[in-house]
């Protein structure tokens, strides 16, 4: 039999290991509120050695002692990462309990969520919690910065070159030459403040079917919950012909892409973007993208 299995360890080995469970226990029930420094602690102790992430249950231990989470016990193909010996089935009850009891802040302490959370629920919080950064919503490349919305605001400006403009309503003209290419297409972000809030225009190609289609949306530099209190409409034409957009902006917590590929927003198939251009035998892509934003009451 296994050495690994709790029913072959070595007697000693298993009442030492109860005394432990039940020490550990009578810590757990009767320390209720941990100080700061014990919390953080334990905390440290709940930290998987191979993901770096915090445990939840089921947290397994080796025949030794040492503890990783269940995600990573199929990674190390049943070895524990720091003795090598192989894990079995032994649950860390202990630290499971231990960190029942402990109440931690928010990471996000640091943008301002002053809330104390149980261990348990810390996660599910930090999924949600209104303070967590936003992404950088510029479309054009794989950025990786985060952070709250001036300084988005001002990185979009700084960094990325994104045109600032100020005002509820706009009115731009997008050419291009070659309106088969959409590869690598996304034109242009242009961010608007208006209503105290910041607003992103995207403005992009993309391929469907065989052929590609532009597109234009709104998306608002907060939460969902505060761009529902704006709606925008967008208007594109020519030749006595015109289409109109009316939705509300997206907030930036939803990806760029996601938002593009719902489709919501102002779509115009290339046929009719060619006619908006000056006819069905244009070859240069000459769309004028009108709109506005506004509060509702």
């Amino acid at each position: 039999m296994s050495s690994s299995d709790p029913e072959s360890s070595d007697p000693q080995n298993i009442e030492d290991m109860m005394d432990i469970n039940e020490d550990a226990d009578d810590y757990a029930q009767h320390l209720s509120k941990p100080s700061v420094s014990v919390a953080s602690s334990v905390y440290e102790l709940l930290e998987c050695p191979v993901c770096l992430n915090a445990m939840y249950p089921p947290i397994h231990q080796c025949s030794n002692g040492h503890t990783l989470c269940s995600g990573c016990k199929s990674r190390v193909f049943n070895k524990c990462p720091t003795c090598r010996h192989e894990l079995g089935n032994i649950r860390c009850l202990a630290l499971e309990k231990v960190a029942a009891s402990l109440e931690l802040p928010c990471k996000y302490q640091n943008f301002g969520c002053n809330g104390i959370y149980p261990y348990y629920c810390k996660l599910k919080h930090e999924s949600l919690c209104v303070y967590r950064p936003y992404n950088c919503p510029y479309a054009g490349s794989d950025c990786t910065v985060v952070g709250d919305i001036p300084h988005l605001v001002s990185h979009l400006k700084d960094d990325h070159k994104v045109d600032m403009h100020n005002g509820s309503s706009f009115n731009h003209r997008y050419v291009r030459s070659n309106p088969d290419e959409v590869e690598n297409a996304t034109w242009m972000l242009t961010v608007f403040s208006c209503f105290g809030q910041y607003f992103c225009l995207h403005f992009e190609a993309f391929q469907m079917a065989m052929a590609p289609v532009y597109t234009a949306f709104l998306r608002f530099m907060g939460d969902e919950s505060e761009a529902k209190n704006y709606s925008y409409s967008l208007e594109v034409g020519g030749n006595g012909r015109k289409i109109i957009w009316q939705g509300v902006p997206r907030s930036i917590r939803d990806s760029h892409k996601k938002v593009r590929d719902s489709y919501d927003g102002l779509v115009v198939h290339r046929n009719m973007a060619l006619f908006f251009s000056g006819g069905g035998d244009s070859r240069e892509l000459k769309l004028k993208v009108t709109g506005k934003i506004w509060k509702e009451q």
